[in-house]
C-alpha cells in the first residue's frame, strides 16, 4: 500500500491529524486548486490515516503544485 495520501484538507489540518495519532510525515505538498498530498514515513502510519480521514481522501487524478526551481 501506498505511504502518499491525497485529501481535501488543508495542510495545516492534515499536520493537526498526522501529529494527533503519532504519524510521521515525510513530505507534504499542496493540491491545485484545493488539498494536500501527504507521504507518511511508514505504511502502518498511512493505513491509520487513510482509515481515519477516508471521508476527505481525493479519489482519483489529481493536479500536482510544480516543484519549485532554484536558479542561480
Amino acid at each position: 500500500m501506498s505511504r502518499a495520501i491525497n485529501l481535501n484538507l488543508t495542510r495545516s489540518e492534515v499536520e493537526a491529524a498526522v501529529q494527533k495519532h503519532g504519524a510521521v510525515i515525510s513530505a507534504i505538498e499542496p493540491l491545485f486548486p484545493r488539498g494536500t498530498r501527504v507521504v507518511l514515513k511508514n505504511g502502518d502510519h498511512a493505513a491509520t490515516i487513510r482509515r481515519l480521514l477516508k471521508a476527505q481522501i481525493i479519489e482519483g487524478l489529481v493536479k500536482r503544485t510544480p516543484p519549485r526551481t532554484v536558479t542561480k
